[in-house]
């Protein structure tokens, strides 16, 4: 049997025992103290530290339009940030734009996007090893006190790292294509709303101007029949025309004060800023659709948002195969017993795929990639088939714009004769009063049909992609190229 004195030098200077214990016992305090201090300020170095984020103790609506962000950014390598004028009646694709600048649900909609970059960084790391250590001191015999010291990772997260981080990559592609789609639905929305409130508004004074005739005649016809000069039967046409025309004027405001307020609340303004609308200048129709549509797949947001989701489940049903195989842990261990005998090796520990082999995770997978794959052609088929729908539409609603253009020119011709023939006194005011509103109600119905056009217009240009930056939807080679 083996005495505590006849340990060697080294084990003596480490365990304090023997002639060197006590400074053997300082050396091994000191070390320790040091790696102590190292792993601390390392661990602590790269920890993160709490920040506060207060929430808004008040609304962020501008009462103004120069309160809201003008600049669009850059949106191509080269090009030159603009900013919107607000010195001058705003064009529709200028408030659009404005819309995707300052709108608030969007603002919060872009906090997705910081949960996808957080997600591709967790895809990025791998687990930290597991260490594990044991000392047991020395309480009866033996030469020395015992330890052991084990160091372990898990190699099935590193088999599945290529494919975890693609999968994450292809995400971050996704929910950013998702987040352009919704910009331009927002810019959509913003135009449509100001298209009608322009045509809308144009309409609004037309029937102000109708119901002024009409209070007018009614007004004269009513002493009349109080004069006994004409009979009740002239008034009765008169009232239900007057009743009509009060009540689409009554309309026609409220359809107008609704949209200001919808266009508002886009724009992040309090409700009641108002401003002027430029003349909408319509974009002209393709001369032909299938290159378009050919191009659907790399130009509409929301069809790259669906292929990017596709293939991140691509790559989610390869990370569910190979998961399928049994988990491994790879290590080495360290260890001393009381006798002072030192021991070293690799270990592993697997799993025993006896009753889960990854069926589930894998069976999910396919299921989801098959339900994207079906998404996407069936989100490509609408979009075929609503762009030759709409050019269909266009076609038939520039025809009715013709037509009721000319008829307006017509009717206005006609009033300007009666309005000279009503001077020359060769025509009662009952028969101006008609020839001037049926002018009105042409006008009306053209700006209607105006209106319509250019909802088609503008619906023709989002479902073909037209005009959409392509530079955020294209996949980026760096996870960090959406980020900026």
């Amino acid at each position: 049997m083996s005495r505590i004195g006849d340990c060697g030098p080294t084990a003596a200077r480490w365990f304090g025992t023997g002639p060197h214990r006590e400074r053997g016992g300082r050396f091994a305090r000191r070390a320790v103290a040091r790696v102590a201090g190292w792993a601390a300020a390392a661990l602590l170095g790269g920890c993160a530290t709490y920040h506060a984020l207060p929430l808004a103790s008040a609304p962020n609506l501008s009462p103004r339009l120069s309160g809201l962000r003008t600049e669009v950014p850059a949106l191509r390598a080269g090009a030159a940030a603009r900013r919107i004028g607000l010195d001058e009646p705003l064009s529709i694709d200028d408030i659009g734009m404005l819309a995707v600048l300052n709108d608030p649900a969007l603002r919060s909609e872009r906090g997705y996007l910081g949960l996808a970059q957080a997600a591709l960084l967790q895809a990025t790391l791998l687990p930290n090893p597991l260490a594990s250590v044991t000392f047991e001191p020395l309480l009866s015999h033996g030469v020395s006190p015992s330890w052991s010291a084990s160091l372990t990772e898990d190699v099935g997260a590193i088999l599945t790292y290529h494919t975890r981080v693609k999968s994450a990559r292809f995400a971050l592609g996704q929910v950013n294509a998702d987040l352009l789609w919704r910009e331009w639905q927002v810019a959509q929305q913003a135009r449509v709303l100001a298209l009608d409130l322009y045509w809308n508004g144009r309409s609004v004074v037309l029937a102000r101007r109708e119901v002024k005739l009409l209070d007018q005649e009614v007004r004269a016809v009513r002493s009349a029949t109080e004069a006994r000069v004409l009979g009740l039967p002239a008034l009765a046409p008169l009232l239900a025309a007057q009743a009509s025309a009060e009540q689409f004027l009554a309309t026609a405001a409220l359809t107008q004060q609704q949209g200001w307020q919808q266009l508002d609340a886009l724009l992040g303004l309090t409700p009641g800023v108002r401003f002027a609308i430029a003349a909408p200048v319509l974009a002209p129709v393709p001369s032909s659709l299938e290159p378009l549509i050919a191009r659907l797949p790399e130009r509409r947001p929301d069809l790259v948002a669906l292929r990017l989701g596709y293939r991140s489940a691509d790559e989610n049903v390869r990370t569910a195969i190979i998961g399928q195989f049994p988990a491994l842990v790879l290590g080495g261990q360290w260890d001393q017993d009381n006798t002072n005998t030192s021991n070293a090796g690799p270990t592993a520990a697997f799993g025993l795929p006896i009753f889960d082999r990854n069926q589930g995770q894998i069976a999910a997978a396919r299921a989801t990639r098959r339900l994207l794959h079906e998404q996407y052609q069936s989100r490509l088929d609408q979009a075929a088939g609503a762009a030759q729908a709409l050019v269909a539409r266009i076609r038939r609603l520039n025809l009715d714009v013709g037509r009721a253009r000319r008829e307006a020119r017509t009717a206005d011709s006609f009033s300007r004769a009666a309005r000279r023939a009503y001077s020359e006194d060769n025509l009662d005011s009952r028969s101006l009063v008609d020839y001037e509103t049926t002018a009105l109600r042409r006008r009306i119905e053209a700006n209607t049909l105006e209106l319509s056009l250019g909802e088609a217009h503008i619906a023709l240009t989002v479902d073909l992609g037209l005009g959409l930056p392509r530079a955020r939807i294209a996949l980026p080679a760096h996870p960090r190229t959406f980020a900026e």
